[in-house]
């Protein structure tokens, strides 16, 4: 990678499912990434999935999972490219570092303000492990703060990636559980941008309806194969990619309703994001039927064949359907899946409104009280 060799000193960003390391590399020469990376870091650069924390080069690690941390100016760093090797939280994490970095003030200003006051960052670029966010080529970024139940969106016209390195085969030693919640993440991307109203936007719409039968196609292979198929890791990489790289959104509204409410959901009670979406979102479409019917009546008719009965039977069928997806994926669609009763959504509703999503969907009119009945039919 000539980029790389052209920087003395970079940041290695690897991960794993739950864990996240941040290593301060020097220059490895002139045989590239691949061939210079020790034992341990080949190993993480191999599977994407494994518990490896490589210190003799290393400043310090950064635990993801028990909450990032950015409250504070990052000191000690110095160097000019940062490689994210791992799934989307490890992607999301480098696009903060790389906004932090040269961040005057207090970093946690980046969430509050959603990314309007970064004005540089550094270089960085990805290799995917775990398809499902879309972080490889776009410029937005999630990150979550534990400590006091945030998790917070931002993003940047300085935070594309330089570069992506996306090979499927970085996905063989995914468990089920997470290859299910990249189909489902991808899912709901697409769902986001699509399930709207009609704007005469044609080929948006034919792009959102494959990428979504795509999934529907492939997700069940996925789940059932008893080794890694190329051909459907491939599949699930690129469409997860396209489903959030601006390519669907150009020129037509936008939801991501479902996802503010989900990030409640993580944000509390650390629920995987894919399997929040999964909980929200069918409840989300019955609440908002009215508003959506052309485009669900679309959606039901090219994406699940629904083309007879009236309006609400076919609606509900599409909704339905959906749903069922999400289950077949082994995905549970209620909250009390996950041990979460009536008695958890007062705080769900006050930290929505505390993080300002008072007005959410395509139409602004998705208020707190339309949030918790969504809430509670999710139940």
């Amino acid at each position: 990678m000539p980029y790389l060799r052209d920087h003395s000193k970079w940041f290695l960003i690897m991960g794993s499912i739950n864990m996240f390391l941040c290593v301060a590399l020097g220059a490895f020469g002139a045989h590239g990434l691949k061939a210079s990376l020790p034992p341990d870091l080949m190993a993480i650069y191999h599977t994407g999935n494994q518990y490896h924390f490589y210190h003799s080069l290393g400043l310090f690690a950064v635990t993801l999972a028990s909450g990032f941390f950015p409250g504070s100016r990052l000191i000690g760093w110095s160097g000019g490219f940062i490689l994210a090797v791992g799934g989307g939280s490890v992607l999301d994490a480098a696009k903060f570092i790389a906004a932090a970095v040269p961040f005057e003030g207090d970093t946690w200003d980046i969430l509050l303000k959603g990314g309007r006051n970064i004005d540089k960052a550094l270089p960085f670029g990805t290799v995917l492990t775990l398809p499902a966010t879309g972080s490889e080529m776009n410029n937005g970024s999630v990150i979550t703060r534990r400590d006091i139940g945030a998790k917070l969106a931002f993003r940047s016209r300085h935070l594309f990636p330089v570069f992506s390195v996306l090979d499927p085969t970085k996905t063989y030693t995914l468990p089920v559980k997470q290859l299910a919640n990249g189909v489902v993440d991808a899912f709901v991307h697409t769902v986001e941008q699509y399930l709207t109203y009609p704007v005469n936007a044609p080929v948006q719409d034919r792009f959102a309806e494959g990428l979504l039968q795509t999934l529907i196609e492939i997700g069940p292979r996925l789940l059932a194969a008893p080794e890694p198929v190329y051909d459907d890791r491939a599949n699930l990489m690129w469409t997860a990619t396209l489903a959030l790289n601006g390519l669907i959104g150009a020129g037509v509204p936008q939801d991501w309703a479902t996802h503010m409410i989900g990030h409640e959901l993580t944000a509390q009670h650390n629920i995987d994001h894919a399997r929040t979406l999964a909980i929200v979102l069918p409840a989300l479409l019955n609440e908002r039927r009215v508003q959506k019917r052309d485009k669900l009546l679309q959606y039901g008719a090219r994406v699940w064949g629904i083309t007879s009965g009236t309006i609400d039977e076919r609606i509900t069928a599409a909704i339905d359907q959906t749903r069922d997806f999400f289950e077949r994926m082994g995905i549970p669609t209620h909250l009390s899946a996950y041990g979460l009763g009536a008695d958890a959504i007062d705080l769900l509703v006050a930290q929505l409104e505390a993080h300002g999503m008072t007005k959410l969907s395509e139409h602004g009119d998705l208020t707190i009280d339309v949030s918790r009945r969504i809430l509670e039919a999710a139940l």
